[in-house]
């Protein structure tokens, strides 16, 4: 049975997914991708934030610089971007910031959009902690063996393929039958 929460959403976690970027070191949203996903206007969503500011300390949300926008939007070209005003420099969320939304955006919609981006940067992080683990653990075996065996290093060179293979995966071509058309 399908819940309200997923009646509410029907957002794809790769559209979430392609929301978040990476600017000073942290994982952020932009204000207007968090408004599209709550279906508010950005201008709604940054007045709620503004008579909320003490909710908001610089390490939750902060407004990007000229030349960071400017980075960012030759890299995003979307509608959505190309249509905001060039004046006004957009704010950014860290997901401490979009945590704090879900207590002054009070909607159904916002409640539910917000659990799946919460679930989504725990999947990240989570992600990001067991892939760095899982070289931290081959480092420290490498030290131990130190030269030991040749056989060794060529078993750990191949799980270093491994794990650039699983980090960027080959793009497959299709199978079946070719049409002449």
């Amino acid at each position: 049975m399908i819940s309200k929460n997923q009646k509410l959403l029907a957002i794809p976690d790769e559209v979430v997914v392609n929301k978040i970027y990476l600017i000073r070191n942290q994982k952020v949203m932009l204000d207007s991708d968090l408004a599209e996903l709550y279906q508010v206007e950005t201008k709604v969503l940054n007045q709620q934030v503004k008579r909320n500011l003490k909710r908001f300390p610089e390490d939750f949300m902060f407004q990007l610089t000229k030349t960071e926008w400017d980075m960012m939007r030759s890299q995003i070209v979307t509608a959505l971007h190309s249509k905001r005003n060039i004046s006004a420099l957009p704010y950014v969320f860290t997901e401490q910031g979009v945590a704090m939304l879900s207590g002054i955006l009070k909607s159904d919609r916002a409640i539910a959009v917000n659990i799946q981006i919460m679930r989504i940067f725990s999947k990240i992080r989570q992600v990001l902690f067991e892939n760095t683990e899982l070289r931290l653990d081959i480092e420290k075996i490498k030290k131990k063996l130190d030269n030991q065996d040749k056989n060794m290093e060529i078993v750990f060179r191949y799980l270093d393929e491994l794990l650039e293979k699983k980090e960027n995966p080959p793009v497959r071509n299709k199978i079946g039958y070719k049409t002449s058309e």
